[in-house]
């Protein structure tokens, strides 16, 4: 029996202890650059769905789109929180520690092929309950995610139509469109509509950049007299809970790491995957920096809320219309990954998983209508949604990016430490542990500065009502 063979013995499906093995090369021997074999779905068909069909292009597009959306105008709010310097530093440190984990999680596929997300990881750390864990988790992370997209779209309408009609309607648009495109049946096929959302958020970023470096003040300054920027290379002011707040931000906004395992299990050549994760970070990386750095330079404590209408009416109406496709997209990849966990966990090990049966698209469809609609609750029946994703943001999305990544690598390397007691060895370990310690420690403050920044919500009487019409952009 191959290796793939015996990890799918110990991997069952749906929650059942039958044993599903796939076609293996000729030899014995498993090849996970080999498109025709999958330990995931299986033998390549003819006339089924092929998921394993995506280049290294469309994959990096896919995994900046996983990554970059409306979330990067928060950048200017780490560098007002923490001052110029610590927040670039902060900004840069954890794209770095987010490269390696996402390293981390080609090395992880490379020696566990059966793994497909991160319900396979949960498994092979933590057996059936770890298992049950990311299967819920993982899910609900996107669910959140694309939630507080749809929030997003429906502030982009309000302020591309001057607050034209109930801020739900708009809601129930996004979720009728993410259904939409959410249900096409792979990543290589979404990856086109990554194009267009990558451009369209890059181009919505770069107007509202140029636009604050041009204008004579902020639109939230005081448009006559002296105004005061109050930038500073260290904000002494600051406090440590608004400081753990920033790294929390940060981290959020890199944590579409776990989503990787998706793109990596669709990739025709997986060992193309490094490449695309580099391509992808540098670009994330150069973009947070570069926003972060000139709008907070221009803008000072003066950065309007929505972001977007940091440089007057005119410009953000056209930066939101710019940005619309773009948050679409992101949705729609949240939604995509989500959904496409639940359903090769439930029909993984069948011929339904790639089959064109009507089980195969009664269980596609059905995953993604429930995905997008309990998305919708969640973020209209929340009243304090916003502060609740960045509570979960610093739970699960510090859980899955960091504390698993690191956990990962040391599960599959700290068994050889009586065997390589090399220099280069003794350092990752500690890089690992130095992650899970510093996950850990995210976790706790970051959920410590969301459950009080959720009580202050209270206090100060931010907190809308369930299923509000109320304008959410500032445009009435």
């Amino acid at each position: 029996m191959s290796d793939v063979e015996k990890n799918l013995t110990d991997y069952p499906a749906s929650g059942s202890m039958e044993t599903h093995t796939v076609a293996v090369p000729e030899g014995d021997k498993y090849d996970i650059n080999n498109p025709e074999y999958d330990a995931v779905f299986g033998e390549r068909k003819e006339g089924a769905v092929d998921y394993r069909s995506m280049g290294w292009i469309k994959a990096t597009i896919v995994m900046l789109k996983t990554i970059i959306a409306l979330g990067v105008l928060a950048m200017p709010t780490v560098l007002s929180a923490t001052g110029g310097v610590p927040g670039a530093l902060i900004i840069l440190i954890i794209g770095l520690i987010t490269t390696w984990t996402g390293h981390v999680v080609g090395l992880f596929k490379k020696n566990h092929p059966e793994v497909y997300s991160m319900d396979g990881v949960g498994y092979i750390l933590g057996g059936k309950w770890g298992r049950e864990f990311f299967t819920i988790a993982y899910p609900m992370f996107m669910i959140f995610l694309s939630g507080s997209g749809f929030v997003a779209i429906s502030i982009a309408f309000n302020a591309v139509t001057a607050y034209a009609t109930c801020t739900v309607a708009w809601v129930v648009v996004a979720m009728v469109g993410t259904f939409a495109l959410a249900s096409i049946q792979t990543l290589n096929k979404v990856s086109i509509l990554g194009w267009i959302g990558f451009v369209s958020v890059m181009a919505a970023i770069l107007i509202i950049t140029i636009s604050v470096g041009i204008q004579d003040r902020p639109s939230a300054a005081p448009q006559t007299g002296p105004w005061d920027k109050n930038i500073a290379a260290v904000n002494h002011q600051g406090t440590f809970l608004g400081g753990m707040g920033a790294v929390c931000t940060v981290v959020f906004s890199y944590s579409g790491t776990p989503a990787f395992f998706n793109v990596v299990g669709e990739m025709r050549k997986p060992k193309d995957y490094d490449r695309a994760l580099y391509w992808c970070q540098s670009i994330v990386t150069a973009t947070y920096l570069t926003i972060g750095i000139v709008v907070y330079y221009y803008c000072g404590q003066y950065l309007a809320n929505p972001a977007l209408g940091s440089a007057g009416v005119i410009i953000k109406k056209v930066a939101y219309a710019v940005a619309l496709p773009g948050l679409f997209v992101s949705v729609t990849i949240y939604t995509h990954v989500g959904a496409k966990a639940i359903f090769v966990r439930l029909l993984r090990g069948s011929d339904h998983l790639t089959a064109h049966s009507f089980t195969h698209w009664a269980v596609w469809l059905g995953t993604v209508a429930g995905c997008v609609t309990l998305s919708f609750i969640l973020a209209e029946a929340i009243p304090f949604f916003g502060d609740l994703v960045n509570l979960i943001g610093a739970t699960l999305g510090t859980l899955m990016c960091m504390i698993a990544c690191g956990w990962m690598w040391l599960h599959d390397n700290l068994p050889r430490r009586k065997e390589d007691k090399s220099l280069y060895y003794k350092m990752l370990v500690v890089l690992n542990v130095g992650i899970v310690i510093a996950g850990v420690f995210i976790v706790i403050t970051g959920t410590w500065s969301a459950v009080v920044s959720i009580r202050n919500s209270y206090s100060s009487g931010l907190i809308t009502s369930p299923f509000s019409c109320a304008d959410n952009s500032n445009s009435s």
